[in-house]
């Protein structure tokens, strides 16, 4: 008799284009770049976010090593029941980003570790679609957003929609560590500051 509870093959297969596709911009790649990281057509990699290409193991194994994720993260594998994340961290633009959460899409959490004096030279505001949330951990961070150029320290933090123009420096002496959490527009991250009064 088959087993009910696990999930339909076509249900699984489905589900990787979308994953696929949140995994690369959460990354802040183009269909391009992963191309040439992966050796795989601009056209089989649209197909296969889009769901027109059926995934299979010679085309999801490149794509979790270009990724840095497990493959069985990629097909949605069941839980193994074993709490703990093992994310691998990855370089982006020199920072060191080390992932906090498991599943593509939604709020994102990141540690990040700025190198001392990063990164080097003049900063170029950018914008992006999103929301971020910063909470320096160790370090200090420099913050450029909009007309604004602040400094954070150990214990502050800073939340801003990323479509107003930013950059960050970590203007020493030490590394920098910081949590960050990512959402897509619109989605702010709500902090209580003070405990709810009971009604």
């Amino acid at each position: 008799m088959a087993n009910t509870d696990e999930p339909d093959l076509d249900e699984v297969l489905t589900a990787v284009g979308p994953r696929l596709r949140a995994l690369r911009t959460q990354r802040g790649a183009t269909l391009g770049q992963l191309s040439a990281t992966t050796g795989i057509s601009v056209s089989t990699l649209s197909r296969l976010e889009s769901g027109r290409r059926r995934p299979t193991l010679e085309l999801l194994l490149p794509l979790a090593r270009a990724h840095q994720v497990p493959l069985d993260e990629l097909v949605d594998a069941p839980e193994t029941g074993d709490p703990r994340i093992h994310q691998r961290s990855f370089d982006r633009n020199g920072v060191t980003m080390i992932p906090l959460t498991r599943r593509p899409g939604g709020l994102q959490a990141y540690k990040m570790v700025y190198r001392p004096g990063w990164p080097g030279g003049e900063l170029e505001q950018k914008v992006h679609e999103g929301y971020e949330w910063l909470y320096v951990l160790s370090g200090r961070l420099r913050l450029l957003l909009g007309e604004h150029d602040v400094t954070l320290s150990a214990g502050e933090v800073a939340e801003f929609d990323t479509r107003t123009p930013h950059a960050m420096a970590n203007p020493g002496p030490g590394a920098t560590e910081v949590l960050a959490l990512f959402g897509p527009q619109g989605e702010r991250i709500h902090v209580r500051a003070r405990p709810a009064r009971k009604g």
